[in-house]
């Protein structure tokens, strides 16, 4: 009905057209908010193609068409409300899908990893076009929807996927050695992250882009890492004792993604990237002098200080050649010629 009214009101501008359609909408909020199910028990068990789609999905589109529709005549209270709630229900019914997926059961209590690495990319993945949409709205609704999804989805990185869920902490296995929850639930939002902070550039404050590239380098660097503890430990990464070669090779992937992440800052001319970078290789140099020169034995001891030698002779040069290359002396301007005789 919000359409059929929205587009009445562009035959027949009468003034209480908008209002209600703006109240059409709470209406259909407040019957979700009854029954979130929209059909109780019978949703059914089909991925995707079940009543959360047509409860949700359907709407979804209804508002969006009608916030557009609102919008063109002018930017009022019930224009808002009905984007408010496009947004409202986009986050719904993909949160929703989600949980029917991994559980069949919305009210089912707690999430795996995989649940939370899926809604992670979603929240990633609606920020985006969020930001998207508000560069052509400029509407104040699709700003905060879009930094509300931002910051929800950042809590849910920090305290989701970095303590309660990591898989180092849980147990929990994470699957076959490259194409597993690891990658779904780092490597993925690794990328995702970065593209927003790209996406943001000259749109946001910096303080945003900047939250957003170290979630990704974060995101990013624990991806590597838990990847490395899967090489050596199989499925369950709390299984098995820790062995030199291990403790080796985080010293030599950290090193390599941040020459990687000097690269790309270097060549994007991303002063973000190399802050990244340096902060990535110092953590590498702490963890060989405080962790390697007393943990590590024998040739991986002499291999992590070698190798951390070479990446920083490397760095340096990278530095002094791209970064700040040497100046050609200045000509010597010739000499005056000589005055003529009267």
């Amino acid at each position: 009905m919000v359409p059929g009214v929205v587009w009445i009101s562009e035959q027949r501008p009468f003034p209480l057209l908008r209002p209600i359609a703006a109240a059409l909408t709470v209406l259909v909020l407040l019957r979700v908010g009854w029954e979130p199910r929209i059909v109780g028990n019978d949703v059914g068990t089909t991925p995707i193609f079940n009543w959360l789609l047509y409860g949700y999905g359907v709407p979804t589109v209804a508002f969006w068409f009608a916030g557009h529709r609102l919008r063109q005549r002018a930017d009022d209270a019930p224009t808002r409300i009905v984007e408010a709630a496009a947004i409202l229900f986009t986050v719904l019914l993909v949160f929703l899908q989600i949980r029917h997926l991994v559980h069949g059961d919305i009210y089912r209590r707690g999430a795996p990893l995989a649940e939370l690495a899926l809604q992670v990319c979603s929240g990633l993945a609606m920020a985006i076009g969020l930001e998207w949409v508000r560069g052509r709205t400029h509407s104040i609704i699709h700003n905060i929807g879009a930094l509300v999804i931002a910051g929800l989805t950042l809590l849910a990185i920090v305290f989701g996927l970095g303590l309660d869920r990591n898989p180092m902490f849980t147990g929990e296995p994470v699957g076959g050695p490259f194409i597993n929850l690891i990658l779904l639930g780092y490597g993925l939002p690794a990328v995702l992250a970065i593209a927003l902070a790209l996406y943001a550039r000259g749109m946001r404050p910096m303080g945003y882009r900047v939250i957003a590239a170290a979630t990704s380098v974060g995101l990013a660097l624990t991806y590597l890492s838990l990847e490395v503890r899967r090489f050596f430990h199989g499925p369950v990464l709390t299984a098995g004792p820790f062995t030199d070669a291990e403790g080796y090779t985080y010293s030599a992937v950290w090193l390599a993604f941040g020459v990687v992440l000097l690269t790309a800052g270097i060549f994007l001319r991303s002063q973000p990237a190399r802050i990244a970078s340096a902060l990535v290789t110092t953590l590498t140099i702490l963890k060989v002098f405080l962790v390697d020169m007393h943990g590590l034995t024998g040739i991986y001891r002499a291999l992590s200080f070698i190798g951390l030698g070479l990446v920083l002779m490397g760095i340096g040069w990278l530095y002094q050649r791209l970064l700040f290359p040497r100046r050609p002396p200045a000509a010597t301007p010739p000499p005056a010629a000589a005055a003529a005789p009267s």
